[in-house]
């Protein structure tokens, strides 16, 4: 692999970063981009100053769809390190996703190398008020100019970066969400496992239907027998019953959430019954009616920990906790933000530090 080019800006001055950040709504000065073809694999990787991008209009992701991406944080700790949290799994996700569309997969170690420099330039962009973050953006896309169904031969691989506060306008207010069957997002062998945009792109029309209504987000039920409970839009689910905390197990279209799996690991160091299954939503009904759900939440990158207040299915609404977090959803949320503030001990690894480089303008 050849080493990265840097072509830094030379009217750098440290960001002035508002006090309301949202999410994704403002980006660094700088970004990483690197492309493929199937003489050279993946070549050219430069950092350079961010800029829109020129796309021929027949450029195959346009019309196909062929795309995959990536949403990780980095932080700076309390003792002022820059760490990012677990990319090894983002990135092995990220090649996962790129098998089953046709993506050539790409180097993990280099793409850790990238996203290392990356984020040391861009170190200043990293906001540091109670939960904020720097939101990391990978993703790839067929680059062809060529109308026709088939794999692309030509890709683009390009880093972003976002300095972000919290994904949801309630911040860590429980969220209300509806279970729906008039519409499905994936179904077992397709592309639910996937971090594709087709998968957002089929989910927006129930979550837009259901923000009418006063939800903030769907959660989604299985797209076969419309039966068992699968994800939320934007993050996994977790049911707290009175003897267990499950979670859907992985199925094939439900995405393997990096998140999920670090609150399963957690649950697990703490000694508590945490279990990957099939949930039927009538289960989680009948199992509320006769007061064994002690709560629901949701997992996610961008969000963390999302209590639910309360769940619709069927115009039957569940109230959790009185619509306020549960002792369970603040414990994990200040455990998993403590490893990533560097508050308490990373026990498992899960913390990537940013070395100081040297780089050449």
């Amino acid at each position: 692999m050849e080493k990265i080019k840097f072509e830094l800006s030379r009217e750098h001055n440290p960001p002035v970063l508002p006090r309301e950040l949202g999410f994704g709504k403002f980006f660094s000065e700088h970004i990483f981009e690197m492309d493929y073809n199937s003489e050279n694999g993946w070549y050219n990787p430069v950092i350079r100053p961010l800029t829109k991008l020129s796309l021929h209009p027949a450029t195959m992701f346009l019309h196909y769809g062929q795309g995959i991406f990536e949403g990780l944080k980095a932080f700076k700790t309390i003792n002022g390190e820059i760490v990012i949290f677990r990319p090894e799994k983002h990135i092995e996700r990220l090649n996962n996703s790129a098998k089953r569309i046709c993506i050539p997969e790409v180097d993990p170690h280099f793409l850790l190398h990238a996203i290392n420099e990356l984020v040391y330039i861009e170190k200043d962009w990293i906001p540091t008020n109670q939960g904020e973050s720097l939101y990391i953006r990978p993703f790839v896309f067929g680059s062809d100019a060529f109308l026709g169904v088939k794999p692309a031969s030509n890709y683009k691989l390009i880093i972003i970066l976002s300095p972000v506060g919290a994904y949801y306008s309630e911040g860590f207010k429980p969220v209300k969400i509806l279970a729906q069957d008039e519409y499905v997002r994936a179904v077992n062998k397709g592309l639910g496992a996937c971090k594709t945009p087709a998968n957002y792109a089929a989910s927006l029309l129930a979550a837009e239907e259901a923000h009418k209504k006063g939800f903030t987000q769907v959660l989604w039920l299985d797209g076969i027998e419309q039966k068992y409970i699968e994800e939320v839009g934007t993050m996994n689910i977790f049911v707290n019953f009175k003897d267990e905390i499950a979670t859907p197990k992985l199925t094939g279209s439900i995405l393997p959430g990096v998140t999920r799996d670090s609150v399963i690991q957690i649950l697990k160091d703490w000694g508590l019954n945490v279990t990957e299954r099939l949930i039927s939503i009538d289960e989680v009904v009948t199992e509320y009616k006769n007061g064994n759900v002690r709560g629901v939440f949701g997992t996610g990158t961008a969000a963390i920990i999302s209590p639910v207040g309360l769940l619709n299915y069927k115009g039957f609404e569940m109230l959790f906790n009185n619509g306020e977090p549960s002792e369970l959803d603040i414990r994990l949320f200040n455990e998993i933000t403590s490893i990533q503030l560097g508050k308490i001990e990373d026990r498992h690894g899960w913390l990537n530090h940013v070395a100081e480089k040297e780089v050449e303008a």
